[in-house]
Parts: structure tokens; sequence; C-alpha cells
């Protein structure tokens, strides 16, 4: 008997050590862990006024810890899985399962050991409702019961080494993380039974290594993660994947992120499709989400230089020049490579002569010809650039394929490749079809780089020009830019500085070979020179040469009357959507 008291008193000494006194605001008794009658939280006994019976008993305990007063969980639990963990959890072990054997919600919450009749609760509950009850599924919960140790961190550098665990955050004796790593199921002074504070993610922020972030919304986990029954599963997300959960801010309604109507611009004809499924091993071709252009613990405001990477996309990973993943990615065309360039999920609308699928190939310093996106170009006459540029000039994807919204196209929108309502994704807009009638605002991507004055100049008013046909195939002829000029550039197996200099690469759908020579092709004879064979709009090149002293041979079928004949003008259909 006296053994029994002794036991009492060292039982009831240890929860009142833990819960700090019983009169005060972390005292177990004013906690929802309070399940007697006399508790304050909404489940309680019916007439049971004891506090401690629903976990601990003295006598009749189970074979376990604690003195523990429930049977403990039998079934088997769906566990955690991400393609980012390196140490998969096993079945809830120790403390973990004492908590499960309320939280899964299979064992009725008066179900102890002690008395064998129950506690019968009020209101007919059996068992925790709502977001209490985690069920057998933990799979969308923080994970628990792996060992966490220096192995693992060796693996994943974003975890903080265990030993700096010597604070609130504790694992136990076997070295694993449990729930009672981040909480205290006697002590709810801190709301959620927590150990430690999580204000600015302290607690998160104990074992989580995620890197700084300058975006305020980005320092708070809680904004982007649920750690219980959280609606993503894998990376526990607020929301079913990435993209949904940033649009939680990102919809142009509250917070810093105000005005920033990511939403909309996902919403327009062209766009990325972000709505991967969370957490493939093998990511869907031509479906990507929000954090593979960014990485939302490390993103910054501010601008970068041309090319360089900028502070939005954060230290992400990207695919260099050479085809090598680099971490993070030094340049921002590197980030647009890990898709658009060996993945080959770059997809020609235009029927090109040359057909490349890389654009890593494509932009390429070795390549035939390219717009400068990894570094400046070769040529040397460019007399058509813009005010600020120069042939030293470098640009970036996103100079080019933007939100026709987007500051950068003139708008008050936010800048990005989320989505455009023009084909391409485009920033400004850029006819492809033939036949159309040239504007400012039909080439206004191309005369965004190349002054419009200088490109249709008249050559017999400005004299040399390094094209003086542009007046001719543009204005009156109506040719698209594209039908000529492929926008990325040619790579060097597909082409040469000899047929494919100045970005040369014919629409074959509207040029075709010249019926004299049988040839498709453009020569570069010298500075400002060359020759073309081929056949458009009825006319044919056999060859037709321009620059200084040329005389332009045509070979026109001509009708009687003289007239030569043109095609109906048919406008070519819009392409799809390239994302």
């Amino acid at each position: 008997m006296k053994l029994s008291k002794l036991i009492l008193l060292a039982v009831i000494s240890v929860l009142a050590a833990s819960s700090r006194g019983w009169g005060q605001v972390n005292s177990i008794q004013n906690s929802p862990h309070n399940l007697s009658a006399g508790g304050r939280g909404t489940i309680r006994a019916s007439k049971l006024q004891e506090t401690c019976v629903f976990c601990h008993t003295t006598h009749n305990s189970a074979p376990v810890k604690q003195l523990w007063n429930r049977t403990m969980p039998t079934g088997a639990y769906k566990i955690y899985s991400s393609t980012s963990l390196k140490s998969k959890p096993g079945q809830p072990t120790g403390s973990s399962k004492l908590c499960l054997s309320c939280h899964d919600g299979t064992i009725a919450l008066g179900s102890v050991l002690s008395r064998p009749e129950g506690v019968a609760m009020r209101g007919g509950v059996t068992t925790l409702q709502g977001r209490t009850k985690l069920g057998t599924d933990l799979s969308a919960d923080h994970p628990i019961s792996f060992v966490y140790d220096n192995a693992l961190v060796a693996q994943n550098p974003h975890l903080r080494p265990p030993k700096t665990l010597l604070g609130a955050v504790r694992l136990d004796s076997t070295g694993e993380l449990q729930c009672t790593s981040c909480h205290d199921p006697h002590d709810n002074s801190r709301s959620n039974f927590l150990v430690m504070d999580n204000s600015h993610s302290q607690l998160c922020n104990t074992c989580h290594n995620t890197g700084t972030t300058t975006i305020a919304e980005h320092q708070d986990c809680a904004n982007c993660h649920q750690p219980h029954n959280a609606p993503g599963g894998p990376h526990i997300l607020k929301a079913a994947n990435e993209t949904q959960t940033c649009l939680l801010c990102h919809s142009g309604q509250s917070g810093a992120a105000q005005g920033k109507n990511i939403a909309a611009d996902l919403g327009k004809p062209d766009h990325h499709d972000t709505n991967s499924p969370n957490d493939v091993a093998n990511p869907i071709p031509n479906v990507a989400n929000c954090v593979g252009c960014h990485a939302p613990h490390t993103m910054a405001t501010g601008t970068a230089l041309a090319s360089t990477i900028a502070p939005g996309l954060g230290a992400i990973a990207g695919i260099n020049a050479a085809g090598t993943q680099v971490q993070p990615a030094q340049f921002q065309y590197q980030v647009c490579f890990k898709c658009h360039a060996d993945q080959a999920a770059q997809v020609h609308f235009i029927s090109r002569q040359a057909v490349q699928t890389n654009l890593r190939m494509q932009l390429a310093q070795t390549a035939a010809s390219f717009h400068p996106v990894e570094g400046a170009g070769r040529g040397m006459d460019v007399p058509s650039l813009a005010p600020g540029m120069t042939i030293a000039s470098v640009i970036n994807c996103d100079d080019c394929h933007n939100s026709d919204a987007s500051t950068k196209s003139g708008g008050a929108g936010p800048n990005g490749v989320h989505g455009s309502a023009n084909p391409g994704l485009l920033a400004l807009r850029c006819d492809t079809a033939d036949y159309s009638v040239e504007n400012a605002a039909m080439y206004a991507l191309c005369y965004k780089c190349h002054q419009r004055t200088s490109i249709i100049a008249d050559p017999t008013l400005v004299p040399n020009q390094p094209f003086p046909l542009h007046l001719s195939h543009v204005v009156n002829d109506k040719a698209a830019c594209t039908i000529c000029h492929d926008s990325h550039g040619i790579a060097a197996a597909q082409g040469s500085t000899a047929h494919n200099s100045h970005l040369i690469n014919f629409d074959t759908a509207i040029v075709l070979a010249d019926p004299v020579t049988g040839k498709l092709e453009y020569d570069m004879t010298g500075m400002r020179q060359g020759m073309c064979y081929l056949s458009c709009h009825g006319v044919a090149h056999s060859p037709m040469t321009y620059g200084p002293g040329a005389q332009p041979q045509f070979r026109r079928p001509v009708r009687q009357g003289g007239a030569p004949p043109r095609p109906t003008p048919t406008p070519a259909p819009i392409p799809p959507p390239r994302h």
C-alpha cells in the first residue's frame, strides 16, 4: 500500500512539474487535453472529474512507459512519402503511437485500461472529430518516427544538425523525431500544445534550414504549409499542389501580393500549364509548377542585369549552356533550359526548314546565328537596334516571353512567363500569318528592339540599309517577319553562317523551293549582300540578289495583262499554345 501511494505521488509530481502548476494558464487543467467533466474543452466526460486518467494510471497500465492507460493502436498507417525525402519514415513508434491512440480516431476516448467499462463522454462523443482527428492516413501530416541523425543531414542540407536541437525541440531516446518533438501534451500555453513559440516560424526553423528570403510572407511557414491534414499531402501544402498554394496569395487579392494577379495570367489563352500533380517523381512533359521556376524559400525582391537570374526566382536549379545541371542557376535562361532544352518540350508551330527542338542548341554561342541570350551576338552590323542597345547587348528570355499585361510589356501587371493573350506566350504581338498588313502593333515584339523606322525605311530615301528589301517584303508584299526569320536561332548542326546568318530559317508552309534550280536557301555573299533561291507569293527567286551593285533577277509567272499572279490572301490559323 505504501509503495502504491509513493508511485501515485511520483506520477502526480511529474505531471504537476510538466504542467508547471495546476492553476496556471499552461496547466493541462486549462487545456483541451482535460477531458474530465470539469474541463474547458468541447469534448468532456459526462461525470468523471479526473484529468490524468485518460492517459495515465498507477495500476494496470499498458506495457509501455508513462504508465499508459490506453490500448495501443494495432493497425497499420499510411505514412508520409515524398520524392524529396532522404529518410523514409516507418510505422509510428514511441510517443507518437501514444498520441495516435486518441488522435487516429480508431479507439474511443473513454476506453481506458483502468476502467473496463470505459468512461462515458458528454453528448455521446466517442472519438475525436474535425482537425484534431488525424485518422490512419498520415501521408498528409508532418513525418514522424524517423531517425534524425548526421547521416540524414548529410543527405539533406536543408536540415540542421541534430546536435543543435538542445532547446525545447527534442528527439526521443532512440534519436527519432516524434510528435513530442513539436508538441508538449501537458502545456497549451502557446496553443496547439507546441513546445515553443512558432512566431516567425521559430519552431520550424529549429530543424529546417531552407534558406533566406526577404519576402515577409515567405518567411512564415504557416502561410504555405499545414503540418496536419494538409490538402497538398507531400510537402504538407495548404492547397492541392504547389501552384494552388501559391495562388492563395498571388491572385491579386490581399497582402504584399496584392496587384500581382498571377491567377489572371494563368487563365490566359497561352500559359504555362502549372497544374502538375504534387510531388511526381517524373514531371509530366509540358506541365510545370511554380517551384520549377521559383525557389520560394530564397526569393527576394529587386531587379537583375540582363541575362543574370532575377531575385524573384530565388536559388533555383538550372541547366547551363553545356547541358549540365547547376545549383543554383546563375542566369535566367538556365532555368528555362530545364524544360526547353534537352527535355525537348519546345514545340514549333511554324514549319521550319531547319528543325531543332532543343532551345539550348538554338541559342548556343556556336550556333549558325542566334539571338544574344547566352551572350553577345557575333554580328558587327546591326544598324536597326533601338536606342540604348548595341551589338554587345544581351537579352533575357522574358524580354520576349512575358505577360501581355506586364511592366515589360508596358502594362501594370506582374512580370513573368505565367501567361499571355499573345500566342507563343509573347509579351507583345508578333503576327505569323501570311499577308498581314504591317503596322507598329502587328510586329510590336520585333520593333521593341529593332527600330521600325529603320526596318521599313525606303531604300531610295535612306540608302545603305542592311537589307533594302524589307520595305518591299514586309509592307508591300505583306510577308510576316517569321516567314524568313527564326527568332531563337539556328543550331550549328542544322545550319551554317553562309546560309543561316541573320536568323534566316524559312517557314516552309509559305516559302517553297525555287522551281528553276530546286534550291531553297539564302546565301550570304558579303557584308550587306546576298542572294535567295526560293519561291514565295508566286514569285520565283532564281536567284534574287541584293547588295551594292546587285541586279535583282525575278522569274515571275505573268498572266495576260502583265500583272503577276497572287494567291488569295487567307489568314493562317492561330497556332495552339506551346506550353
